[in-house]
């Protein structure tokens, strides 16, 4: 049974199948290609967050190997399918699983280890798919090397490259008549053009991107290693946050509860350090910051956690395409002692945000007797959050 999580609300009925079944044996190593790392993040993963980021895609079925289902984290507007044997079998899953009620009137078919696609060759399939007067859109690019056929090794036969094209995903059709194609086909293939054009469906192509690498052999990583670092779109926020101190036993900084003769005075948990972390990340994607999103005025976050308002800021970014590169945040008092602590916090944040420690920095200053901080009234926190383009 596929697993449903929420779908983002949008207006254009347009959605996406992520095949993601295979297990990449051309590609080396122990682990299926589309579960190894490039720059940082799984190749599923740049893919997913690229397919996240486009407004116009309401719901993604990303169709996994049976085995590999609890690999993939919940998130908004995600259905989660298992795989058949063969590609069209998974295909043909992921678009049952979009069917019903609430079935979109266009989607689009992506291989997941395509993770070099863009977010501006998805729109542009989109929009020609929405404006043009066919039932589909494929991306394609002109052979211009000679081609050979081989025998025993050697050249066996010359063949002409004229008219021929490399085909490439996302693949977008209107989504009933590819459903109905797929229903209604038999045996393997290797991509939903045959599928479609086995239907009689009529077929654009439009200009493909030569960066849109398909993950096939071990060279291939490289090279998307290399795609994926170019043209790289970095984001910084900074924020700040001020609580006051009142009567209590402990102060709650970055997650971690520090014993001490008072506590911070707020409307939730008053974590000045993850407010300042979440203000940051908020600011990097012009989101405005925590009282935008989680009004104080509201007592439904009387005494909230702090958890949600950073789940929520890294969830926005992801969803624009973003990933956290670092973090550095700074505790500004007197008192309690930060350094003790701060290898605790680290973790803490790496932990809730998904990155390595190593991407993360808590340090602490004092304002020499000066000002609030100075004299004992309360604590500050500022904070710089770097986001990347994925």
């Amino acid at each position: 049974m596929p697993i449903n999580y929420p779908e983002k609300k949008v207006k254009m009925s347009t959605d996406a199948v992520i095949v993601a079944a295979g297990r990449g044996t051309r590609a080396g190593g122990d682990t299926p290609k589309q579960w190894r790392s490039i720059a940082g993040n799984r190749v599923i993963d740049w893919t997913l967050n690229t397919f996240r980021a486009v407004e116009e895609i309401r719901r993604i079925a990303l169709v996994l190997h049976a085995d590999d289902t609890s690999l993939i984290e919940p998130c908004e507007g995600l259905v989660v399918v298992a795989g058949g044997s063969e590609r069209s079998d998974s295909v043909k899953r992921g678009l049952e699983a979009l069917n019903g009620p609430n079935s979109p009137e266009y989607v689009l078919i992506h291989d997941a280890v395509r993770c070099c696609i863009s977010i501006q060759a998805i729109k542009n399939i989109i929009h020609l798919l929405h404006h043009g007067d066919t039932h589909a859109v494929a991306p394609a690019l002109p052979v211009s090397d000679a081609l050979w056929r081989e025998k025993d090794g050697l050249v066996a036969k010359i063949k002409k490259r004229d008219k021929l094209y490399r085909a490439q995903t996302p693949q977008a059709f209107r989504f009933k008549a590819i459903l109905d194609a797929h229903r209604r086909y038999q045996g393997p293939a290797a991509d939903d053009v045959g599928v479609a054009h086995a239907a009689g469906i009529k077929i654009s192509m439009v200009e493909g991107s030569e960066d849109n690498i398909k993950i096939t052999t071990p060279g291939d990583f490289e090279r998307a290693r290399r795609i994926l670092h170019n043209g790289v779109d970095i984001r910084a926020g900074t924020g700040f946050d001020v609580h006051r101190f009142c009567k209590g036993t402990a102060v709650l900084i970055c997650g971690m509860e520090i014993p001490f003769n008072r506590s911070l005075e707020g409307h939730s948990d008053a974590d000045v350090g993850m407010h300042a972390i979440t203000d940051a990340i908020y600011g990097a994607i012009a989101e405005g910051d925590i009282g935008r999103h989680f009004p104080p005025s509201d007592p439904k976050w009387k005494g909230a956690d702090s958890r949600v308002f950073l789940d929520h800021a890294k969830s926005l970014a992801m969803e624009r395409g973003y990933a956290i590169s670092n973090i550095d945040v700074t505790i500004i008092c007197e008192m309690p002692k930060i350094a003790p602590h701060a290898k605790s916090m680290i973790i803490a944040i790496s932990e809730m945000l998904g990155i390595e420690t190593s991407r993360v920095s808590v340090k602490a200053t004092t304002s020499e007797g000066l000002g609030f901080t100075g004299t004992g009234e309360g604590i500050a926190a500022q904070a710089i959050a770097m986001l990347v383009r994925q």
